[in-house]
């Protein structure tokens, strides 16, 4: 089974509640949410507020993934917030392996994102730690890029690492994923695919999620 993860980050704010409803009664996975502080990436997106929100009305796991310094500091505020999936930079934790326990000691499954000019060998000593690993097939901070044709290469890489360790972490697709490269990035190890503009740009954002949905499965 292959998983959909609608990027939040591209919906509509201002029909927020109509959004969710949207995703929970589609073929999606899980809501991924990317939170921005505007120092690590060049952008800030949205906190608590909206989380609220989506603790109180969504009905899947929250994919949360902290584009942020310091994201430490956060752990315990996400987990009350209902985050169950955390996802941290590898970029910028300079003690990974005790944040990774920490994500895992408050009952949420842990993450570790890398983004495109990150080698998968920053990942040899901790991937058989984590439940998944959130490949960045875009430079982070801004949604409607185009993909980075070398993440296909990563995603092999990745996966022979995983299976070189007898790990069980998934490996998660963030940025320019559609239609057009949905099987590809399967084919080369995919578990998870976030789709942000995508989904939310489309004529018809629930029907573009299934056909995404039944394209991979």
């Amino acid at each position: 089974m292959k998983f959909i993860a609608p990027s939040m980050l591209a919906c509509d704010f201002g029909k927020l509640d109509v959004e969710i409803d949207m995703v929970n009664k589609s073929k999606a996975n899980w809501f991924h949410i990317d939170v921005m502080d505007g120092v690590f990436v060049p952008n800030i997106s949205f906190g608590s507020p909206i989380m609220k929100v989506l603790k109180n009305s969504a009905e899947k796991p929250l994919d949360v993934h902290l584009m942020i310094v310091e994201p430490e500091k956060y752990i315990k505020k996400f987990a009350d917030m209902g985050a169950n999936i955390l996802t941290v930079h590898v970029e910028v934790c300079k003690h990974l392996h005790s944040i990774v326990q920490k994500i895992k000691n408050l009952n949420m499954k842990a993450g570790v994102a890398i983004n495109p000019h990150t080698p998968i060998s920053s990942l040899t000593s901790i991937i058989s730690e984590l439940d998944l690993v959130c490949l960045m097939s875009v430079n982070p901070g801004f949604g409607g890029q185009t993909f980075i044709e070398n993440s296909y290469k990563k995603i092999k890489d990745l996966k022979k690492l995983i299976i070189e360790t007898n790990s069980k972490t998934l490996i998660e697709i963030d940025g320019g994923v559609s239609s057009k490269n949905a099987k590809k990035l399967v084919k080369c190890g995919a578990d998870i695919l976030v789709a942000g503009s995508f989904v939310f740009k489309s004529k018809n954002p629930s029907e573009t999620i299934n056909n995404l949905s039944s394209l991979v499965n």
